[in-house]
């Protein structure tokens, strides 16, 4: 396996533009997130039940990974400034469409078209890898990945806290009109161009010897075949996410029920436990740095392992349950980070298209988790969510010692 760590010939980003890059990495990010909490209060709008209401989340991941496929590559041609910005502009007209929805069909649609044009939480992470220092790619991945930590955050706190006091459609009333300032203040945030491999940072046209978007296209297939480390990342990620998916959508249905009797602020709140691992993640990403990869990506899905298996004895205390959900809160994030490090090592001319490999793979585990997770929890209530979390919980496990063993197999032959 080849690999390119040479450094970046752009000038390094910084602080305020890391800052500037995880914050729209994270209201970007957040459109996603924002039906978790209010999950039972759209279900109840539209009269569906809790199995039906699961084909919106799971759609929505499904098209994610449908966007990324067809049109994160892209960032490998064209400038990232210009491809975020349209991009930005399409979801604020989705989560508009999404809050004057009348029916569950056109809500559902809106949905789905959103989870399509949400790629600019893909493009920008590779962006900054072209002008990160290899030495910091962990600590700067980690900051962004907080970004990501911080919209899901903003999501489900402030999802949850809207809908109980204005109704839920105020939230994409208002998801919408930051997406629309955003997409106008895009051109003042993002700066400067890329040098390295024809690529640019800005609102550059490529250079010359750049290929065409079907010849990107094309090249995922070789490049699987060539770097299975993506794939393999990948299938780990799809995996931990699907278990982050499967326990915040079980989570709202679950807290929310008659037996439960929360309301869906409480939800919300309950989100606030996230707040911890964004303080946490930057740290853990630098020892990301120091472990390797592959050995810190084991170490935090047996962590998780672990976390998982109290859901079940925990799960009728809300106070209890805070003790899995921050520990998988901790673990997951820089889980990802450590997955992506695989990718953002590689030669930077790549990089995106063995990122949509990778995103591709973790949103369509996302998507069998919704699915997955509602029909659980409507045949068996939260145990049903708690076995669904256990098996992807120890199938990333698994994989991540697959992974180690693979890893460490070439570095001897080497």
């Amino acid at each position: 396996m080849s690999s390119d760590t040479s450094q970046p010939s752009a000038k390094p980003l910084s602080r305020f533009e890391q800052i500037a890059l995880a914050a729209i990495v994270g209201l970007s990010v957040a459109n996603a997130y924002y039906i978790h909490p209010i999950v039972s209060e759209v279900a109840l709008t539209f009269g569906v039940g809790a199995g039906e209401i699961g084909i919106v989340p799971a759609l929505n991941q499904v098209a994610l990974a449908v966007g990324i496929l067809f049109l994160l590559p892209l960032g490998d041609r064209y400038g990232n400034r210009r491809l975020t910005t349209i991009f930005a502009t399409f979801q604020a007209v989705c989560l508009l469409m999404m809050a004057l929805a009348q029916s569950f069909a056109l809500f559902t649609l809106a949905s789905t078209v959103l989870g399509v044009v949400t790629i600019a939480p893909y493009l920008l992470p590779t962006y900054a890898s072209k002008r990160t220092p290899p030495d910091q790619l962990g600590r700067i991945t980690a900051i962004i990945t907080t970004g990501m930590l911080f919209g899901i955050l903003f999501a489900r706190v402030g999802a949850g806290v809207i809908a109980e006091y204005l109704g839920w459609q105020q939230v994409y009333f208002l998801a919408g009109g930051v997406m629309a300032v955003l997409a106008v203040s895009l051109r003042f945030l993002m700066r400067g161009r890329e040098q390295q491999t024809g690529v640019d940072s800005g609102d550059h046209a490529p250079g010359e010897g750049a290929q065409s978007y079907f010849a990107l296209l094309g090249s995922l297939w070789p490049l699987m075949r060539q770097y299975p480390h993506a794939i393999l990342s990948g299938c780990i990620q799809a995996l931990n996410f699907g278990m982050f998916i499967a326990l915040w959508l079980g989570l709202a249905l679950h807290l929310t029920s008659p037996e439960m009797g929360y309301s869906v602020d409480v939800v919300g709140f309950l989100a606030l436990t996230a707040a911890l691992s964004m303080i946490t993640t930057p740290r853990l990403g630098v020892v990301a740095d120091r472990l390797g990869a592959e050995r810190a990506r084991l170490f935090l899905s047996l962590v998780q392992v672990g976390a998982v298996a109290l859901l079940i004895p925990f799960g009728n205390n809300l106070f209890l349950l805070l003790i899995p959900i921050i520990l998988n809160g901790m673990a997951g994030p820089v889980l990802d980070v450590s997955g992506r490090m695989t990718i953002l090592r590689v030669a930077p001319a790549i990089r995106t298209r063995l990122m949509t490999i990778y995103v591709v793979i973790m949103f369509s585990g996302g998507g069998i988790a919704s699915l997955m997770a509602t029909t659980a929890y409507e045949a068996a209530g939260w145990y049903g969510i708690a076995g669904i979390a256990g098996a992807f919980a120890l199938g990333c496990a698994l994989l991540s010692a697959l992974a180690l063993k693979t890893s460490a197999a070439k570095a001897n032959l080497n």
